[in-house]
């Protein structure tokens, strides 16, 4: 398998950090330093050409550091280093801001919805995880502080299908939260890798998850419940660890949705490819890209709705668009 770069998106003026697809696959929201949230439509068949359709601006007033559609598509979410989080409604071509959620005391990093679209998370260099009741009325009301991580928190991640929420820190582990009787807690803390967590991807069912960092390299968890050596209930456990195919730091892993398949971005301007000859068999080096972009690769997010389809961002101010042919 490779990729074939079949598009490139051009209007931020800055690094661009985060990219997101509407469910229907329809468009795609980016996300960057000149403080901008960008639509993107395909204006052709074959994904060959994408025109921006819709620029959200002069809501946050300092880099957008990620953007996320709702479920539903109705809404999307930014966070920026302004400390906010804004929900922007569509109508239509237009979006509006319905909603500006403070609370953080500082930089917020990363959003993440519910699969149900019930919860907002986010995440802040104050250390804390923020969840967010959003209810049809649109109000969004904070329901749990967590306080797990003793660093700044880079990540926050849901499981496909059940409401459980993975967050990632400066401090090199991985918290895993779960709700019982309307509190969060910290159900598990996860340690292997050696720096910063950027960032998880969960596999469709949710019985696997891979994490990159600052160490280079991405770990490969299994969900089976066991017993740690002091005695505590654990739920993930380590499964593999790709090291060595990325020079610098890896910032982002996203899991292909039908595939057993991960692609990974990173401080070498490269993109890597993972697969799976079989479906127990271990993860290898399929592809390397070693100059997708020229500068970081920050994010790489696979379309559900068309899998062969890949986004990437980077520090080149574009995102650009790639076909994974078998």
């Amino acid at each position: 398998m490779h990729l074939e770069e079949v598009a490139v998106l051009v209007g931020h003026a800055e690094c661009v950090w985060h990219a997101s697809w509407s469910p229907d696959g329809s468009l795609l929201a980016t996300c960057g330093s000149d403080k901008t949230v960008r639509i993107w439509a395909c204006a052709r068949n074959g994904a060959t050409h994408w025109d921006c359709v819709a620029t959200l601006e002069d809501a946050q007033n300092r880099t957008i550091r990620a953007c996320e559609w709702s479920p539903n598509g109705q809404f999307i979410a930014s966070v920026s280093f302004d400390a906010t989080t804004v929900i922007w409604e569509r109508r239509g071509d237009v979006y509006e801001v319905i909603a500006s959620l403070e609370g953080h005391e500082s930089e917020v990093k990363s959003i993440a919805w519910s699969p149900s679209g019930s919860y907002l998370a986010t995440c802040s260099r104050d250390k804390s995880v923020w969840i967010w009741e959003a209810d049809p009325d649109t109000d969004f009301e904070c329901i749990s502080v967590l306080h797990g991580h003793s660093q700044d928190v880079k990540f926050v991640q849901w499981h496909p299908t059940d409401d459980i929420l993975f967050s990632t820190s400066y401090d090199d582990t991985i918290c895993v939260w779960a709700e019982s009787d309307d509190d969060w807690y910290c159900k598990e803390t996860l340690k292997g890798h050696a720096s910063t967590v950027w960032g998880v991807t969960l596999r469709a069912d949710g019985e696997r998850m891979a994490s990159c960092s600052d160490d280079t390299n991405v770990l490969l968890w299994q969900h089976q419940p066991g017993t740690s050596a002091d005695g505590r209930p654990t739920s993930w456990q380590p499964l593999q660890a790709l090291e060595g195919f990325h020079e610098r730091s890896v910032f982002s892993v996203d899991w292909h949705p039908t595939l057993n398949c991960i692609v990974t971005g990173g401080g070498d301007d490269g993109l890597r490819l993972f697969a799976q000859d079989k479906a127990e068999s271990p993860f290898q080096l399929a592809y390397t890209h070693a100059h997708a972009h020229a500068g970081d690769v920050n994010c790489v997010r696979w379309s559900k709705r068309d899998p062969t389809l890949l986004v990437s961002t980077g520090d080149d101010c574009v995102a650009r668009l790639w076909r994974l042919v078998a």
